[in-house]
């Protein structure tokens, strides 16, 4: 059995938190404007992501190389998220005003505010299946839960 220590640990998680300031912090920018944003487009979503991407990488990059000081580790993922969001924003409302943006129909049932209005519902007419019910798969996903967390108390 591997042990680690105290310091392997924060190694693990600095690595992990790097890892969602390059990634996932312009994901979650594109992915909002996105949704929220019909006017948005395909190549502004492609432009934010990768300016932001690159933008967390650059100041990841300069804390390392001790041009910029932001303190800890985990100070430099944080400002690095900050920076990759702001910057795949920007750029992303700048790339859409540049560019023409899809018809409404293209876009119903992805947007915010353009539902199918055909559709009242997806579930069958009838279909009370127990393993349907929200409130049974909730109850279920908290047991599981509780149930796998008690080994490790």
């Amino acid at each position: 059995m591997i042990s680690w220590g105290k310091e392997e640990r924060h190694l693990g998680l600095f690595y992990l938190q790097s890892l969602f300031s390059f990634f996932n912090a312009p994901l979650f920018a594109t992915f909002i404007i996105g949704l929220f944003w019909r006017r948005m487009t395909a190549w502004a979503g492609f432009w934010g992501l990768l300016s932001g991407t690159v933008c967390a990488f650059a100041s990841y990059i300069l804390y390392k190389a001790g041009v910029v000081d932001f303190g800890t580790e985990l100070n430099a993922s944080f400002w690095g998220a900050g920076i990759a969001f702001v910057v795949d924003a920007i750029v992303s409302v700048v790339v859409t005003l540049a560019t023409t943006p899809k018809p409404d129909s293209e876009l119903r049932g992805l947007v915010y505010g353009l539902s199918d209005a055909s559709v009242s519902d997806d579930s069958l007419a009838g279909d009370a299946a127990w393993y349907r019910s929200p409130l049974v798969l909730g109850a279920g996903a908290v047991v599981l839960a509780a149930a796998f967390y008690l080994p490790f108390l």
